[in-house]
């Protein structure tokens, strides 16, 4: 397949131009990208809010938690609001929140604060967007080459935090943590012209067909605008009434548990504890960035030849391995096995999503995208509460090894989980 179309005009033009589905996904891959940003922010800023303020490590997850439901909760509702308003509106307006709740953040002295800046605002703002919108974009606009978009678009996070993570780190170390907050609200703005001018709904709306239809299918019905919240409900309704939906939940809290919940968040803080500058941490997960963005595309590109299970259940046993041997790994300075670690953990960070959303659509047809929404509420719920409990955990016995090894045991019940998933569609497959 052709990464090019012939322009359909009358008009006639020399040579050919990109499929207007490219252009899209780029400029997709732009705003999760700038949204990326603050969501690997408390990692970073965690420390030096400790050292400020004084404030303990499961307030300050307290506040991530918070930020993790509702990034979670609002995507099935997101996905629904994208049929209502548009795609455009509603990424648009999503950026606006991060960019507030970013810039609002230098501003804060009390833990409330705290909770309303890092917590509402950006936890809004990120869940209308994220994973739901990378799969809605790669289920309107491509037939062919749809996993691989969604792992591009996936990948967007990882290459957010290779971004903004090292250029944060060096920040807070060299000028101040309200000055790494300011970099990205500066971030999240740049992003919103863009996706003014070129996002669209559907390919229709630029005259074109989706990236690889056949001239024979015709193209999908759109779903119903009215009583978005309602719709969004009435798909969980339907699918919770079948195991696979719980299975794919159930697997996916777990993902979200092991990386931004525990890794993303704890990471940073816990190399610190062991004596690492925090700038040299905030490396490490630069680098699980690099090899997350090919890691998740060269799962996308599988999920459109493999069993999807097979690479859910791949991906949680060496998810696993890697965390039950992180506690002797971390120390002041960088060892050859830590950056092994690493690499499988960034090979694997996000790998699950394709994989994820090719079997929700696969199972539940037309309402896939939503059913994927409630799925990934799922795993932000599941890192809500991982963020609590190292913190917790943190606190109490004064070291996150426990958190480590129970997130690599939590693991092995995810691989085991993903086995038990159907594939053929299911009679929650509603329109």
């Amino acid at each position: 397949m052709d990464l090019i179309t012939r322009p359909e005009t009358t008009r006639p033009r020399a040579g050919r131009r990109l499929h207007p589905a490219w252009w899209v996904a780029a400029v997709a891959f732009v705003a999760l990208l700038g949204a990326a940003g603050f969501r690997s922010a408390p990692g970073v800023l965690m420390v030096p809010l400790e050292q400020e303020f004084g404030w303990s490590r499961s307030l300050m997850s307290a506040a991530v938690s918070l930020n993790l439901v509702l990034f979670g909760l609002m995507a099935p509702f997101a996905a629904a609001l994208m049929d209502r308003f548009g795609i455009r509106r509603v990424v648009a307006l999503a950026l606006l929140l991060v960019a507030a709740g970013s810039g609002l953040t230098v501003f804060v002295q009390y833990g409330w604060q705290l909770m309303l800046t890092w917590g509402l605002l950006v936890g809004v703002g990120t869940g209308s967007m994220a994973m739901v919108f990378a799969a809605t974009v790669a289920n309107r606009w491509f037939v062919a080459r749809r996993g691989l978009v969604m792992g591009i678009l996936t990948a967007a996070g990882a290459a957010g935090q290779l971004v903004f993570l090292p250029v944060m780190a060096a920040l807070v170390q060299g000028v101040s943590w309200r000055a790494a907050s300011l970099v990205t609200t500066a971030a999240a703005l740049l992003v919103i012209p863009l996706v003014l001018v070129v996002m669209r709904n559907y390919p229709a709306d630029r005259g074109v067909r989706a990236y690889g239809a056949p001239a024979d299918v015709p193209d999908l019905p759109r779903p119903d605008p009215r009583g978005a919240a309602r719709r969004a409900l009435r798909v969980l309704r339907e699918a919770a009434r079948t195991p696979t939906f719980w299975a794919l939940a159930g697997g996916f809290a777990i993902c979200g548990a092991t990386t931004n919940g525990l890794v993303g968040t704890h990471f940073i803080p816990s190399a610190h504890d062991h004596g690492m500058a925090e700038t040299t941490a905030a490396g490490l997960l630069a680098l699980v960035g690099i090899f997350d963005v090919a890691g998740t595309i060269v799962s996308g590109a599988l999920t459109d030849k493999v069993n999807p299970r097979l690479l859910l259940v791949g991906y949680y046993t060496f998810r696993g391995v890697g965390l039950l041997v992180l506690p002797w790994l971390l120390g002041p300075t960088v060892r050859p096995p830590m950056l092994v670690f690493i690499i499988i953990y960034g090979l694997d960070w996000v790998a699950t999503v394709p994989p994820t959303v090719a079997l929700c659509r696969e199972a539940f047809g037309a309402s896939g995208t939503i059913v994927f929404g409630w799925v990934f509420a799922s795993h932000q719920i599941g890192a809500a509460i991982a963020s609590f409990a190292a913190g917790a955990i943190r606190d109490a016995t004064g070291q996150y090894t426990l958190a480590w090894f129970g997130a690599a045991g939590l693991c092995v019940v995810a691989a085991v989980v993903s086995l038990s998933i159907r594939r053929r569609p299911t009679p929650a497959a509603i329109a």
